[in-house]
């Protein structure tokens, strides 16, 4: 679990056909293209792919006072610098109630309550930038990804490149997959046909009880 940048490099370099590199800072062509494909945001790329747990981060997150609105809803909230995608905003701490009344726009969250909640996708040094919490499924789902960018500069081969994008999205659903097992059991919303039953089922209990009560 968890791997660091030259473990990348080498992860990517290696499923390309390259010799790997000693060091970070080795004089080759290769370690150069990687640079290029690092430094332009490959962390974050594969971090905004999914609802990743190992990078999701809650807040409470109350409004701006610096902002005024003229129209439309009456607070605003400023977004963390260090959000990539959002996975909830809510009206209550225990992420109970999601916030269905809200605006976006330029870096903002509009709503009328205040504070709200947002869980997001976070590529703060603690969190998804953090290559030690990485789990072993999304690395190697990162390492296929890194390669499939490096690769058309280094071989060129649209055969090995079609390979890899296929290997690619077979990785990203397994690690979506194992990490969706990380998270709380879900349950489906219960039906309005099931609720009415449940209604009518309670007021009859009610009623025979009445009726052996009386």
């Amino acid at each position: 679990m968890g791997t660091t940048r030259l473990k990348l490099y080498n992860a990517a370099l290696g499923i390309c056909g390259e010799r790997l590199l000693a060091s970070l800072t080795e004089d080759r062509e290769p370690r150069r293209i990687a640079d290029t494909v690092w430094d332009n945001g490959l962390v974050d790329d594969v971090l905004a792919q999914g609802q990743w747990t190992f990078a999701t981060r809650s807040i409470e997150l109350s409004s701006d006072a610096s902002t005024t609105t003229q129209f439309g809803y009456s607070k605003g909230f400023v977004q963390p610098t260090d959000m990539l995608r959002t996975v909830a905003l809510c009206a209550d701490e225990r992420f109970n109630t999601p916030l269905t009344a809200y605006h976006v726009e330029t870096g903002y969250w509009y709503a009328d309550i205040d504070p709200i909640w947002v869980r997001y996708i976070s590529n703060d040094a603690d969190y998804g930038a953090n290559l030690s919490l990485w789990p072993t499924d999304f690395c190697r789902f990162a390492e296929l990804y890194f390669a499939t960018l490096i690769q058309p500069r280094l071989t060129g081969s649209k055969a090995d490149l079609m390979a890899m994008k296929k290997e690619l999205r077979k990785s990203r659903l397994e690690a979506a997959s194992c990490d969706a097992m990380e998270k709380p059991t879900q349950f489906a919303p219960q039906g309005s046909w099931v609720s009415a039953r449940q209604g009518r089922a309670g007021r009859s209990d009610r009623g025979s009880r009445s009726q052996l009560i009386g």
